[in-house]
């Protein structure tokens, strides 16, 4: 009898302030302020993707957990991504990573926060010096689980897949369109704890003029199927696995949660 705890995966979306979920996800005629207290009914963590490109103070985060925790009664986890003076401006320091955790308080003494995510864009190469950037900023954020995003193939190797492993860094798998330029989507366990960011499977990927245009596709029941498939064929390699939508427009983010839920569930997870 195998005894080993069922594995807990948590479904979210990238973001919850996205309208396109009006009458969907939120009731008709929610109000913005009151769209996350509705999603954490419904939802067990969420991607904060606003840090990206503006620092979020103490204060709106200590909200943010008392919308989902007391007015809403839940457990939500909160995911935060890093801000892009980390990754694609490439300027952070010690200094600033402290001030990015010292706003994190409210989340961190709640037990609400999931990893952090550092979301690298393509032009962030395999280089010496973009390693050593890379190994600076992983020390600033040790006490913390991070999950890394890679976007350009050159980090894509088994080697830095071990290296991963050796550290304690979450490999952030991701499923990109089959397009030319970007990784292939698989799903990897660096740690007991996962991350799966769904981008979809628009092949206008290059072309679009946002990233709304680049994420409005909704994903079929037999992709969801496939997914539930990779992720319970690696069961035995986690204990939490953290996925998070990125395709809110037009609400196929919605559906696909649905969809993936249910998948999972056959597969006897224990989801949120």
């Amino acid at each position: 009898m195998d005894s080993s705890p069922t594995p807990r995966i948590y479904l979210g979306t990238g973001g919850y302030s996205d309208t396109d979920l009006l009458g969907t996800l939120y009731p008709t005629g929610t109000k913005k302020t009151d769209f996350l207290r509705e999603y954490a009914k419904q939802y067990g963590a969420v991607e904060i993707n606003s840090t990206f490109y503006a620092p979020i103070g103490q204060k709106a985060f200590a909200g943010m957990v008392d919308k989902a925790y007391v007015q809403a009664d839940s457990q939500l986890k909160f995911a935060v991504k890093l801000h892009q003076d980390f990754t694609h401006a490439r300027k952070g320091t010690a200094e600033h990573s402290q001030a990015f955790l010292n706003a994190l308080s409210p989340l961190i003494e709640a037990d609400a926060l999931a990893p952090l995510l550092l979301q690298f864009p393509h032009g962030f190469n395999r280089t010496r010096e973009h390693r050593l950037y890379l190994a600076n900023l992983v020390s600033w954020f040790q006490d913390y689980p991070l999950a890394i995003e890679f976007r350009h193939n050159g980090w894509h190797t088994p080697q830095v897949v071990d290296s991963f492993r050796q550290q304690g860094l979450i490999w952030c798998s991701v499923d990109y369109p089959k397009v030319s330029g970007l990784p292939p989507s698989r799903l990897i366990f660096t740690e007991r704890t996962g991350y799966l960011r769904m981008h979809g499977n628009n092949l206008n990927w290059w072309d679009a003029m946002s990233a709304a245009d680049r994420h409005d596709y909704r994903y079929s029941e037999a992709e969801m199927q496939d997914w539930a498939q990779a992720i319970a064929n690696q069961r035995q390699h986690f204990d939490t696995l953290y996925i998070f939508f990125q395709n809110t427009v037009n609400a196929h983010a919605y559906y696909n949660i649905a969809m993936l839920r249910e998948a999972l569930g056959n597969f006897g997870f224990e989801v949120h």
